[in-house]
């Protein structure tokens, strides 16, 4: 199957792990401190902030923890102000892999990405490298149980979405990167719960992995998402559903 469908619903379940640290609020926190930023504090007026501050809900993140980040972003709060900048590289089995970061320190984030990728037998490679193996799509996560796919589809398809897939017990609806935030709130309106709503890099072909390579290329991905800076991380393989679950251990 798809590596990316199966990685997003382990992600979930990590996920989950992750806000009892701060994790999540951590990330989510960044990027409504850089929206407000680059599009002001009102979210009427500025999508991404808006964007931002669905995904917060979506994570049950606390009201005063959304309206601090987004008046350090304005200004009206001390805080720090960070980078957004993206790395690329090939993980083991020649996997492509797109780095997406929020960072205040440049230097030191490219100096730990780059030793994660080569403690995993990866290498950080030059701009454009594999960005162009890539596509940008918007990228929502949906709850919903398998007896209202058709239900979803339909919904979705009407709403202004491209495409679905079920991912276990999880559906990624994909729209055009303009579509994202309508299309969330669209289905937010319809009762769904959405888990999850970013603007996604898809690779537009995967690359079969399976055995040490793919044990190899999991702990590479594991440690990239478990960096503070990263935001996102994006991979073009492609492995069979029981090979994941023996490395996985799920």
């Amino acid at each position: 199957m798809s590596g990316h469908n199966k990685w997003s619903s382990i992600k979930h379940k990590k996920a989950k792990e992750d806000a009892k640290r701060g994790k999540v609020f951590t990330k989510l926190i960044r990027e409504l401190t850089i929206a407000a930023r680059a599009g002001g504090g009102d979210p009427e007026g500025n999508p991404r902030l808006r964007q931002a501050m669905l995904a917060a809900r979506a994570a049950n993140m606390p009201a005063d923890n959304i309206e601090r980040a987004i008046k350090r972003g304005t200004g009206e709060l001390e805080g720090v102000t960070y980078e957004e900048v993206a790395y690329e590289g090939y993980g083991p089995g020649g996997i492509a892999v797109l780095v997406e970061v929020q960072t205040d320190n440049k230097n030191r984030i490219v100096s730990e990405v780059k030793k994660i990728f080569n403690k995993s037998g990866g290498s950080l490679g030059e701009p454009n490298s594999v960005a162009w193996m890539f596509d940008a799509k918007g990228l929502i996560e949906v709850k919903c149980d398998g007896s209202r796919e058709d239900e979803l589809m339909e919904t979705a398809l009407e709403v202004g979405a491209d495409d679905l897939e079920p991912a276990g017990d999880v559906y990624n609806v994909y729209t055009q990167p303009h579509a994202l935030l309508e299309v969330t709130e669209a289905l937010q309106k319809a009762g769904y719960e959405i888990l999850s709503s970013n603007q996604a890099k898809i690779p537009k072909n995967h690359v079969k992995i399976s055995g040490r390579p793919a044990e190899a290329l999991f702990k590479l991905l594991e440690n990239l998402e478990d960096n503070d800076d990263i935001q996102n991380v994006w991979a073009n393989f492609d492995i069979d559903e029981g090979e994941m679950e023996r490395i996985l251990g799920d």
